[in-house]
Protein backbone atom coordinates (compact mmCIF):
# COMPACT_ATOMS: atom_id res chain seq x y z
CA UNK A 1 0.00 0.00 0.00
CA UNK A 2 2.67 2.53 1.07
CA UNK A 3 4.90 1.64 -2.44
CA UNK A 4 1.99 2.84 -4.48
CA UNK A 5 0.87 5.80 -2.59
CA UNK A 6 4.74 6.54 -3.36
CA UNK A 7 4.11 5.74 -7.03
CA UNK A 8 1.30 7.87 -7.17
CA UNK A 9 2.96 10.57 -5.67
CA UNK A 10 5.65 10.49 -8.38
CA UNK A 11 3.68 10.24 -11.01
CA UNK A 12 1.71 13.28 -9.73
CA UNK A 13 4.98 15.06 -9.37
CA UNK A 14 5.86 14.43 -12.84
CA UNK A 15 2.38 15.81 -14.32
CA UNK A 16 2.50 18.85 -12.39
CA UNK A 17 6.21 19.26 -13.87
CA UNK A 18 4.70 19.02 -17.41
CA UNK A 19 2.25 21.36 -16.70
CA UNK A 20 4.90 23.97 -14.92
CA UNK A 21 6.80 23.42 -18.98
CA UNK A 22 3.59 24.48 -20.16
CA UNK A 23 3.48 27.51 -18.14
CA UNK A 24 -0.06 29.05 -18.79
CA UNK A 25 -3.97 27.94 -19.53
CA UNK A 26 -3.79 24.91 -21.18
CA UNK A 27 -6.65 22.03 -21.20
CA UNK A 28 -6.29 18.60 -19.70
CA UNK A 29 -5.89 16.85 -23.55
CA UNK A 30 -2.86 19.12 -23.94
CA UNK A 31 -1.29 18.55 -20.52
CA UNK A 32 -1.53 14.80 -20.97
CA UNK A 33 0.27 15.56 -24.60
CA UNK A 34 2.98 17.17 -22.36
CA UNK A 35 3.36 14.89 -20.21
CA UNK A 36 3.75 12.12 -22.59
CA UNK A 37 6.37 13.70 -24.50
CA UNK A 38 8.24 14.85 -21.50
CA UNK A 39 8.00 11.62 -19.65
CA UNK A 40 7.86 8.55 -22.30
CA UNK A 41 8.01 5.96 -19.67
CA UNK A 42 4.75 6.83 -18.03
CA UNK A 43 3.36 7.03 -21.55
CA UNK A 44 4.53 3.94 -22.35
CA UNK A 45 2.71 2.16 -19.32
CA UNK A 46 -0.55 3.70 -20.31
CA UNK A 47 -0.53 2.28 -23.82
CA UNK A 48 0.32 -1.01 -21.87
CA UNK A 49 -2.84 0.13 -19.78
CA UNK A 50 -5.05 0.82 -22.54
CA UNK A 51 -4.66 -2.33 -24.30
CA UNK A 52 -6.14 -4.01 -21.62
CA UNK A 53 -9.16 -1.81 -22.04
CA UNK A 54 -12.64 -3.29 -23.17
CA UNK A 55 -13.13 -0.17 -25.41
CA UNK A 56 -10.33 1.52 -27.51
CA UNK A 57 -8.06 4.06 -26.14
CA UNK A 58 -4.92 5.27 -26.15
CA UNK A 59 -2.28 6.08 -23.52
CA UNK A 60 -2.55 9.85 -23.46
CA UNK A 61 -5.94 8.97 -22.97
CA UNK A 62 -5.43 7.03 -20.30
CA UNK A 63 -2.97 9.61 -19.03
CA UNK A 64 -5.50 12.49 -19.63
CA UNK A 65 -8.49 10.48 -17.89
CA UNK A 66 -6.08 10.27 -14.64
CA UNK A 67 -5.30 14.14 -14.59
CA UNK A 68 -9.01 14.64 -15.01
CA UNK A 69 -9.91 12.73 -12.27
CA UNK A 70 -7.39 14.17 -9.96
CA UNK A 71 -7.92 17.28 -10.86
CA UNK A 72 -12.04 16.45 -10.09
CA UNK A 73 -10.86 15.26 -7.08
CA UNK A 74 -8.91 18.17 -5.79
CA UNK A 75 -5.78 15.62 -6.23
CA UNK A 76 -3.78 19.11 -6.99
CA UNK A 77 -4.79 21.18 -4.17
CA UNK A 78 -3.45 24.42 -3.88
CA UNK A 79 -1.61 23.35 -6.48
CA UNK A 80 -3.12 24.31 -9.94
CA UNK A 81 -5.91 26.69 -10.84
CA UNK A 82 -8.92 25.50 -12.25
CA UNK A 83 -10.92 27.72 -14.33
CA UNK A 84 -14.82 25.90 -15.28
CA UNK A 85 -16.47 29.20 -16.99
CA UNK A 86 -15.33 27.34 -20.49
CA UNK A 87 -15.40 23.92 -22.07
CA UNK A 88 -13.36 22.19 -22.21
CA UNK A 89 -12.24 23.51 -18.77
CA UNK A 90 -8.58 25.28 -18.38
CA UNK A 91 -6.10 24.53 -15.83
CA UNK A 92 -2.55 26.04 -14.74
CA UNK A 93 0.37 25.59 -12.36
CA UNK A 94 0.20 27.91 -9.76
CA UNK A 95 3.40 29.37 -8.30
CA UNK A 96 3.59 29.40 -4.16
CA UNK A 97 3.00 33.07 -3.89
CA UNK A 98 -0.13 32.33 -6.22
CA UNK A 99 -1.38 29.27 -4.62
CA UNK A 100 -1.06 30.90 -1.26
CA UNK A 101 -3.70 33.42 -2.76
CA UNK A 102 -5.55 30.98 -4.27
CA UNK A 103 -6.57 29.26 -1.15
CA UNK A 104 -7.08 32.18 0.63
CA UNK A 105 -9.44 32.85 -1.86
CA UNK A 106 -11.18 29.48 -2.19
CA UNK A 107 -11.43 29.62 1.30
CA UNK A 108 -13.65 32.78 1.22
CA UNK A 109 -15.46 31.72 -1.64
CA UNK A 110 -16.29 28.81 0.54
CA UNK A 111 -17.38 30.72 3.72
CA UNK A 112 -19.44 33.27 1.61
CA UNK A 113 -22.65 31.23 1.68
CA UNK A 114 -22.47 31.50 5.83
CA UNK A 115 -21.84 35.14 5.57
CA UNK A 116 -24.48 35.90 3.15
CA UNK A 117 -27.16 33.59 5.37
CA UNK A 118 -26.28 35.64 8.47
CA UNK A 119 -26.38 38.84 6.93
CA UNK A 120 -29.77 38.22 5.05
CA UNK A 121 -31.04 36.58 8.22
CA UNK A 122 -30.31 40.02 10.42
CA UNK A 123 -31.83 42.20 7.59
CA UNK A 124 -34.63 39.92 7.47
CA UNK A 125 -35.15 40.78 11.20
CA UNK A 126 -35.82 44.74 10.59
CA UNK A 127 -37.99 44.21 7.92
CA UNK A 128 -41.87 44.40 7.92
CA UNK A 129 -44.60 42.37 7.02
CA UNK A 130 -44.93 44.07 3.54
CA UNK A 131 -41.48 43.44 3.20
CA UNK A 132 -41.56 40.57 3.79
CA UNK A 133 -44.76 39.88 1.39
CA UNK A 134 -42.61 41.57 -1.02
CA UNK A 135 -39.70 39.14 -1.21
CA UNK A 136 -42.22 35.87 -0.85
CA UNK A 137 -44.25 37.03 -4.04
CA UNK A 138 -40.57 37.98 -5.71
CA UNK A 139 -39.90 34.34 -4.67
CA UNK A 140 -43.12 32.51 -6.12
CA UNK A 141 -42.64 34.53 -9.60
CA UNK A 142 -39.43 33.16 -10.09
CA UNK A 143 -40.82 29.48 -8.97
CA UNK A 144 -43.13 30.05 -11.33
CA UNK A 145 -41.06 31.42 -14.43
CA UNK A 146 -39.27 27.92 -13.45
CA UNK A 147 -42.34 25.49 -13.03
CA UNK A 148 -44.01 26.89 -16.87
CA UNK A 149 -41.40 27.58 -18.90
CA UNK A 150 -38.05 26.23 -17.45
CA UNK A 151 -36.36 29.72 -17.19
CA UNK A 152 -33.85 29.67 -14.56
CA UNK A 153 -33.84 32.90 -12.43
CA UNK A 154 -32.58 34.13 -9.36
CA UNK A 155 -33.62 36.77 -6.83
CA UNK A 156 -30.35 38.85 -7.25
CA UNK A 157 -29.02 42.17 -4.94
CA UNK A 158 -28.54 44.89 -7.42
CA UNK A 159 -26.43 46.22 -4.51
CA UNK A 160 -24.44 42.58 -3.43
CA UNK A 161 -24.48 42.13 0.72
CA UNK A 162 -20.86 40.95 0.35
CA UNK A 163 -19.57 43.61 -1.63
CA UNK A 164 -15.99 44.78 -0.11
CA UNK A 165 -16.77 48.56 -0.55
CA UNK A 166 -20.65 49.64 -0.34
CA UNK A 167 -22.46 46.06 0.26
CA UNK A 168 -26.19 46.12 -0.06
CA UNK A 169 -29.20 45.24 2.52
CA UNK A 170 -31.51 42.15 2.23
CA UNK A 171 -34.59 44.12 1.41
CA UNK A 172 -37.27 44.31 -1.56
CA UNK A 173 -35.79 47.45 -2.57
CA UNK A 174 -32.41 45.99 -3.59
CA UNK A 175 -33.71 42.84 -5.11
CA UNK A 176 -34.39 42.31 -9.13
CA UNK A 177 -34.21 38.93 -11.07
CA UNK A 178 -31.91 37.72 -13.04
CA UNK A 179 -30.82 34.51 -14.88
CA UNK A 180 -28.43 32.22 -13.17
CA UNK A 181 -25.89 32.68 -15.78
CA UNK A 182 -25.72 36.53 -15.24
CA UNK A 183 -26.41 36.32 -11.64
CA UNK A 184 -22.82 34.35 -11.87
CA UNK A 185 -21.31 36.87 -13.96
CA UNK A 186 -22.05 39.84 -11.74
CA UNK A 187 -21.36 37.92 -8.60
CA UNK A 188 -20.39 40.48 -5.47
CA UNK A 189 -20.54 43.77 -8.07
CA UNK A 190 -22.83 46.33 -7.05
CA UNK A 191 -25.42 47.32 -10.22
CA UNK A 192 -28.11 50.05 -10.34
CA UNK A 193 -31.39 48.13 -10.14
CA UNK A 194 -33.62 47.94 -13.03
CA UNK A 195 -36.54 50.09 -13.48
CA UNK A 196 -39.96 48.01 -13.53
CA UNK A 197 -39.96 48.98 -16.96
CA UNK A 198 -36.16 47.62 -17.09
CA UNK A 199 -37.15 44.25 -15.42
CA UNK A 200 -40.21 43.38 -16.95
CA UNK A 201 -38.14 44.24 -20.41
CA UNK A 202 -35.29 42.26 -19.31
CA UNK A 203 -37.76 39.22 -18.43
CA UNK A 204 -40.10 39.21 -21.59
CA UNK A 205 -36.53 38.96 -23.80
CA UNK A 206 -35.47 35.98 -21.88
CA UNK A 207 -38.98 34.95 -22.87
CA UNK A 208 -38.41 35.70 -26.63
CA UNK A 209 -35.26 33.77 -26.55
CA UNK A 210 -36.95 31.01 -25.14
CA UNK A 211 -39.61 30.89 -27.71
CA UNK A 212 -37.24 30.49 -30.35
CA UNK A 213 -36.79 26.62 -28.84
CA UNK A 214 -39.72 25.94 -26.86
CA UNK A 215 -41.37 23.62 -29.60
CA UNK A 216 -38.28 21.48 -29.41
CA UNK A 217 -38.25 21.83 -25.62
CA UNK A 218 -42.18 21.11 -25.30
CA UNK A 219 -42.63 23.74 -23.46
CA UNK A 220 -45.81 26.47 -23.92
CA UNK A 221 -44.82 29.62 -23.67
CA UNK A 222 -49.04 31.28 -23.13
CA UNK A 223 -48.67 34.68 -23.59
CA UNK A 224 -51.44 35.53 -21.11
CA UNK A 225 -49.81 33.30 -18.16
CA UNK A 226 -46.53 35.54 -18.91
CA UNK A 227 -48.65 38.53 -19.00
CA UNK A 228 -50.08 37.73 -15.78
CA UNK A 229 -46.99 37.27 -14.24
CA UNK A 230 -45.87 40.25 -15.09
CA UNK A 231 -48.79 42.12 -13.43
CA UNK A 232 -48.19 40.54 -10.41
CA UNK A 233 -44.19 41.78 -10.70
CA UNK A 234 -45.54 45.20 -11.36
CA UNK A 235 -47.57 44.95 -7.90
CA UNK A 236 -44.48 44.20 -5.48
CA UNK A 237 -41.17 45.57 -7.47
Amino acid sequence: MTRKVKSNTSISNSYLEALRAINGWTTVSDWAIKVGEMFPELLEKANKEAKNHKRPSTGIREIAARISSWVSTDGFAGKIEVDESERPKRVRILSEEAASHYQERSLEEDLEPLTRAQRIKTDEEALGTKEKYRIAELDTIIKQLKEFFNLDFELEHAKAILNSTDPGKHHPDNLQLLLKSHNRLKSNSNWDRFTLQEQIEYIKAVVQVQKLVSAKMKIDLHDEVIGSIIERLKLVY
